[in-house]
């Protein structure tokens, strides 16, 4: 194998917003030092995310690793579901980078699969803890969709997306229920919530 690469994926759970897959991709002789100390997305602060998501795009602009980051939005989640649309994405991403099935060993976090063309491909439970791989692309799709929500405050200012990034918090519900849906709510995940 002349590569590994790892998926992982964000935004599987809120209401609003994109589902989003990162996939990072390393030589396979890739110095892993330069990992030490990253750990999976939701066990890091924001400040220390972005630190690594610097430290990766850092990598990147060397020459020693490449990335890509896809984003699937609320209305196709609706429309086609989430599975699909996270098989769709993590399709998007290896076509991106242009890996061929031959040359690389995949590295997936929980449930995720690739494209059966790849076989040589493994899921872990709880990869983006243990593989390093698997936790430089966990950080890059989430500080990439946080940010993404982020922006949405100046379309839907009272709707809070800076705070909760479209996940279902009380104050996201609290909005729902005073102003209603916004296009980028998942309306199938809230079919059976009463407001």
């Amino acid at each position: 194998m002349r590569f590994i690469v790892g998926i992982d994926e964000v935004g599987r759970g809120p209401i609003a917003g994109p589902v989003t897959i990162g996939v990072c991709v390393v030589p396979n002789d890739f110095d892993f030092s330069s990992f030490k100390g990253i750990r999976d997305s939701k066990k890091l602060s924001e400040k220390k995310r972005n630190e690594w998501s610097g430290k990766i795009h850092e990598l990147k602009n060397a020459g020693l690793l490449s990335f890509a980051i896809a984003s699937i939005s609320a209305a196709e989640i609706d429309a086609k579901g989430i599975s699909y649309c996270l098989r769709q994405a993590i399709q998007t991403g290896l076509t991106e980078l242009g890996v061929k099935p031959t040359e690389v060993e995949i590295r997936l976090d929980g449930a995720l699969k690739a494209p059966k063309e790849f076989l040589n491909q493994k899921t872990i439970i709880r990869g983006d803890e243990k593989e390093p791989i698997i936790s430089a692309a966990s950080i890059i799709a989430k500080v990439h969709r946080d940010n993404f929500m982020a922006n949405f405050r100046q379309i839907y200012p009272l709707y809070g997306f800076e705070k909760h990034k479209g996940y279902g918090t009380r104050l996201h519900f609290k909005a729902i229920k005073t102003y209603g849906l916004t296009p980028i709510h998942r309306k199938t995940f809230l079919k059976n919530i009463a407001f």
